[in-house]
C-alpha cells in the first residue's frame, strides 16, 4: 500500500472528517485510528491527552503514513504543537470555527458547542481574542452529544432532546450562528439543524480541514482502489455496526487494537 494518510480522534467522530478527505481526495489511502476505550478526551487532562495522542501516532508511523491528521479538538489543543516538534511529518490540526461564523453574524452572537477541553484551552481563547473581540461569543460543553455519536444515537427522540437542551439556550441568548466544535459534533448536524430552524447558521471545520490536507499534502499516491482501515480500541462489533451509518460511502478494512 502506498502511503497513507492518518488520522486519529478520541473515537469515531473523525470520521466525519475521513469523509470530508474521501470526497476532496477520493484516491487516497487512509488509515484511521479512534480511541473509544478512551473517549471521551475532552474531559481529561491536557497531558493524559498528550501522551495519549503520541503513543496513536507511533501506531499511524509504523503505517508509514506520510501526513497525520488529528481530527480532534481537544487533541489538538493539547498535543498538535508537540506532535510538530517531535515528528518529521506535516500535522493538520482542527480548531472551531469562530472566525467564519463572526463573518456571517447578524446578531453579533455566535454560539460555540465543544468539549470541555476545548473550551478551556488557550487557543480557544486566542482564537476568540484574535477574530471575535467585537462579537459577543457563547460557549456551551456537550459531551452527551459525543456520547449519542459514539453509540451511533442521531434520530432518536433522546437525541432530540438531548440537542434541545443544548442549543435552544444558545440561540435564545440572540446567537444566530452556531459552531460545532467537536468532530463528533457534524454527525448530529441535520438534528442540530431541525431544531435550530432555517434561520440559524452552523458551521464545522471539516471541509476546511479537508482542503488544508490536499494543500499540504507532501504526494499523492492517486491509487485506482485506495485501501482503508480502522482501527479501534473499542468494541469492533460496535464499530462494524455503526460504520455503514457513519462512512456509507466507504468499505474499509475495520480491527481491533489495544494500546498499552
Amino acid at each position: 500500500m502506498t502511503s497513507p494518510i492518518g488520522i486519529l480522534d478520541s473515537g469515531l467522530g473523525g470520521l466525519s472528517v475521513l469523509n470530508e478527505i474521501h470526497k476532496v481526495l477520493p484516491n487516497e489511502n487512509i488509515v484511521y485510528f479512534g480511541d473509544s476505550a478512551w473517549c471521551p478526551y475532552g474531559s481529561r487532562h491536557g497531558d493524559e491527552i498528550q501522551d495519549r495522542v503520541f503513543k496513536v501516532t507511533d501506531f499511524l508511523m509504523e503505517h508509514g503514513c506520510k501526513m497525520i491528521v488529528v481530527a480532534c479538538n481537544s487533541a489538538t489543543i493539547a498535543a498538535v504543537e508537540a506532535l510538530r516538534a517531535t515528528y518529521p511529518l506535516p500535522f493538520v490540526g482542527m480548531e472551531p470555527a469562530v472566525k467564519p461564523a463572526t463573518m456571517i453574524t447578524q446578531s453579533g452572537t455566535v454560539g460555540v458547542l465543544a468539549t470541555e477541553a476545548s473550551l478551556a484551552g488557550e487557543k480557544f481563547h486566542r482564537l476568540v481574542s484574535d477574530h471575535a473581540s467585537e462579537i459577543k461569543v457563547i460557549t456551551r460543553p456537550c459531551p452527551r452529544f459525543v456520547d449519542l455519536v459514539e453509540a451511533g444515537d442521531l434520530t432518536s427522540d433522546r437525541a432530540r432532546t438531548i440537542v434541545e437542551e443544548e442549543t435552544l439556550p444558545l440561540i435564545e441568548a440572540g446567537a444566530d450562528v452556531l459552531v460545532l466544535g467537536c468532530t463528533h459534533y457534524p454527525f448530529l448536524r441535520p438534528l442540530i439543524e431541525q431544531v435550530a430552524g432555517p434561520d440559524i447558521g452552523i458551521i464545522d471545520t471539516g471541509e476546511a480541514v479537508a482542503q488544508r490536507v490536499a494543500s499540504q499534502l507532501p504526494t499523492h499516491s492517486g491509487c485506482a482502489s485506495p485501501q482503508y482501515k480502522i482501527f479501534t480500541s473499542g468494541n469492533l462489533s460496535h464499530l462494524k455496526n455503526n460504520i455503514p451509518l457513519l462512512c456509507p460511502h466507504i468499505t474499509p478494512e475495520l480491527a481491533h487494537l489495544d494500546l498499552a
